[in-house]
């Protein structure tokens, strides 16, 4: 029952649901008294004439209440529809008092509710897909061992052990995106040198591509309020991802600074293909990924930013990109103090 640009029904530009009901029984009494007087002068008996007023009255009720039940009526019909799985049920909301008010935002609750759905889909798509490529490059690799076509050397054990890696790095993944929807995910608040944070999280990303030079620019003695193991995985997280897009003999830079309000503001900018103005917003969706450009060392499974935005919210920061300067991609995290 999608909404449609319909005519307005009666009554639609009355502000208050009391103030109609009123409307509707004066509406009626004066169709009723009206129709009556006019019968009698007519020269209708009486009693006809009484019989009469009250069909008026009747149709009179029926004609302006209808504008006030109809609404409440589609909602009814949209929820069963709802309830069955079909969410792109709308009503028409041209009322200006309490009921339209309902439906305005029995509408707002139902696109939200279509858009969850359209995200649950695409999950378990993206989901589908990527356990299947390792798990198909994995059963591949292993058939042609049981079926002595290859034969098991050090270099096949690596590559499925990678497979592995892979295979468990996106379970964890999952299980850690599905714990902090679920709020199962603690931070344990304390004071934490900024410095140590970032250079142990630099250590960890550095061998993804050595190619990509990671410049840590961080005050020394800087000191922040958060939980560090987090921070450290925001930082891991925001760096794996610069330098996979980074071209060779790039460069990834991160800085950390104290904010004028006593909080903390971590930049990590590289030199990559940017991200499209459509796009800015999307990236921290969970599984989007942005085609910019050839991408160097592995891909990642697209739920790395989405992690960072969680544990920066759980915090009570904010995360966002922006253009870097001159080009490439800067994200910007901010955490109170």
């Amino acid at each position: 029952m999608a909404a449609t640009h319909l005519a307005r029904r009666p009554l639609d530009w009355v502000r208050s649901i009391k103030v109609k009901l009123g409307l509707v029984v004066t509406g009626s009494v004066v169709a009723t008294v009206g129709s009556i007087v006019l019968s009698l002068y007519a020269g209708v008996h009486s009693r006809f004439a009484f019989v009469g007023g009250l069909v008026v009255s009747l149709v009179v009720i029926q004609l302006l209440a209808h504008g006030m039940i109809a609404p409440l009526r589609e909602m009814a019909a949209a929820t069963r529809a709802m309830a069955s799985g079909d969410y792109s049920q709308r009503v028409r909301a041209t009322s200006q008092d309490e009921v339209g008010s309902l439906a305005r935002s029995f509408n707002a609750m139902a696109a939200r509710l279509d858009e969850v759905e359209q995200q649950r889909r695409e999950l378990l798509a993206n989901v589908s897909h990527e356990l299947r490529t390792p798990v198909a490059a994995l059963r591949a690799r292993l058939e042609n061992l049981a079926d002595g076509v290859e034969v098991l050397n050090g270099e096949a054990v690596a590559t499925m052990l990678k497979g592995t890696e892979r295979l468990g790095r996106l379970i964890d993944q999952l299980l850690e995106l599905a714990q902090f929807e679920s709020g199962g995910i603690r931070i344990h608040r304390h004071e934490f040198e900024v410095r140590e944070v970032v250079a142990d999280a630099v250590a960890e990303v550095r061998p993804v591509n050595p190619d990509v030079a990671i410049v840590p620019q961080v005050d020394g003695g800087l000191v922040a309020t958060g939980d560090p193991e987090r921070i450290h995985e925001v930082l891991t997280n925001l760096l794996t991802n610069a330098v996979r897009h980074s071209p060779a003999a790039g460069q990834v830079t991160v800085t950390a600074a104290a904010t004028p309000a006593g909080g903390l503001r971590i930049d990590v900018a590289d030199q990559g293909g940017g991200v499209p103005a459509e796009a800015v917003e999307r990236i921290f969706d969970r599984f989007y990924r942005v085609d910019t450009g050839p991408r160097t060392g592995s891909g990642g499974a697209g739920l790395g930013l989405a992690i960072a935005r969680s544990i920066v919210e759980l915090h009570g920061g904010s995360i966002r990109a922006e253009p870097g300067q001159p080009a490439g991609c800067r994200i910007v995290v901010d955490l109170p103090g």
